[in-house]
């Protein structure tokens, strides 16, 4: 039997958020299920669209993207205060069961922290959590990590973490740039296990069309903003990416680590959702 993307507690507590949120919405739509007017998997989709909770005047918190995109919300941190950061994780935290935020700087967890004593903060990473590094993976498959060199390491951990704390399995390779290019060469066999890979580089960004040539898997490239003035601060890494003669590479924006990691998270679950399709069919 294929495991629902739901489950009967979820919908219950997504129910209740509605109904708190925005009963009248809620109460047509249960009118429309109780006279037939709708089935009730119509009913679930349009439950997806419903529920949002205001944080004070300056946020709604998306409590159904889960149920929408397979993944919660994350928060955002540059441009909040740290007091916003702390509201909004406060709110969320109550009804999901990992809060996550980015590019948060050591000066903001310091504050945070002592208002939410049990965060968790990966500082390479740049990112706090409500909960630690899982031990075990709850989602299938594995994706691979690879940074051009150690400079590239805080968009690489964003992209670790982040796809860590999704429930993935993750193995690094770091530092195997084309500079250096039997340093990946030597790790060949290991990169052939993963199902996905997140090659993260800047400089001249040629590592990702390199390792696209390498392997039998899709490939979420990565420019960094790590050079010299030539770079444009990540835009020739870009362009290089964009250009690449090697196919099944998907470009993702400068030093976006999260977005590469989710991106690698949705073709896993995709994979995942056509299998199960072939085993019920």
């Amino acid at each position: 039997m294929s495991e629902l993307p739901y489950s009967p507690i979820k919908i219950k507590r997504e129910i209740i958020l509605t109904a708190v949120t925005q009963p009248e919405a809620l109460k047509a739509l249960l009118q429309a299920l109780a006279q037939g007017e709708i089935s009730p998997d119509a009913a679930l989709e349009k439950l997806k669209y419903f529920a949002y909770e205001p944080v004070a005047d300056f946020a709604r918190i998306d409590n159904h993207r889960t149920l929408r995109t397979g993944f919660p919300e994350v928060i955002w941190g540059p441009g909040k205060t740290p007091d916003q950061i702390r509201q909004i994780f406060q709110a969320m935290q109550v009804n999901h069961d990992c809060v996550m935020a980015t590019r948060i700087t050591p000066e903001v967890y310091a504050q945070l922290r002592s208002h939410l004593p049990d965060l968790h903060y990966f500082a390479q990473a740049a990112i706090c959590a409500s909960v630690d590094l899982p031990e075990q993976p709850h989602r299938p498959g594995i994706i691979g990590l690879i940074s051009a060199g150690t400079a590239d390491l805080g968009v690489a951990e964003e992209a670790a973490v982040t796809a860590q704390l999704a429930g993935f399995q993750v193995q690094r390779f770091w530092d195997v740039g084309v500079a250096g290019i039997h340093r990946l060469l030597s790790a060949r066999a290991a990169i052939a296990q993963t199902h996905v890979l997140i090659v993260v580089a800047g400089m001249e960004g040629a590592l990702p069309s390199v390792v696209a040539g390498m392997v039998d898997c899709p490939v979420v490239a990565v420019p960094t903003s790590i050079g010299y003035g030539a770079s444009f601060n990540g835009l020739a890494p870009l362009l290089t990416m964009l250009n690449s003669c090697a196919p099944g590479i998907g470009v993702v924006n400068i030093d976006n680590g999260f977005g590469a990691a989710i991106l690698a998270g949705q073709i896993l679950r995709t994979a995942t959702k056509l299998k199960v399709g072939d085993e019920t069919s």
